[in-house]
């Protein structure tokens, strides 16, 4: 019902930055909501930045004042802006969507970020 396709991981030096996309597909209009999760080995998934359909956000404490969430509703993608980046945000992001109906919840297939000098 709903499609997503992540992109933008990559390897980056400690300070650099990256953007990661999230473009949406299908059945779009039911989305409420849509997150940044990222997972790194032996650590439990977390939500970094939300977004909803009325443009409000949220990022975790770890990364506010680094990492900025937008959406672009022409190209049905949500971003995740990622400066000042550190080793410790080494891992695999997720973009996930909230939406109506059943099932409720969508995730993409996960893009690997790696900060190392």
């Amino acid at each position: 019902q709903v499609q997503l396709v992540e992109s933008g991981g990559g390897l980056v030096q400690p300070g650099g930055s990256l953007r990661l996309s999230c473009a949406a597909s299908g059945n779009i209009f039911r989305i409420t909501t849509t997150g940044w999760y990222r997972q790194a080995p032996g650590k439990e998934r977390e939500l970094v930045a939300s977004i909803t359909s009325l443009g409000n956000t949220n990022t975790a404490d770890s990364v506010k004042g680094r990492f900025t969430i937008s959406r672009d509703n022409a190209k049905n993608t949500v971003y995740l802006q990622m400066n000042s980046l550190k080793p410790e945000d080494t891992a695999v992001y997720y973009c996930s969507v909230e939406a109506l109906g059943r099932p409720n919840t969508y995730w993409g297939q996960g893009t690997q970020v790696t900060v190392s000098s």
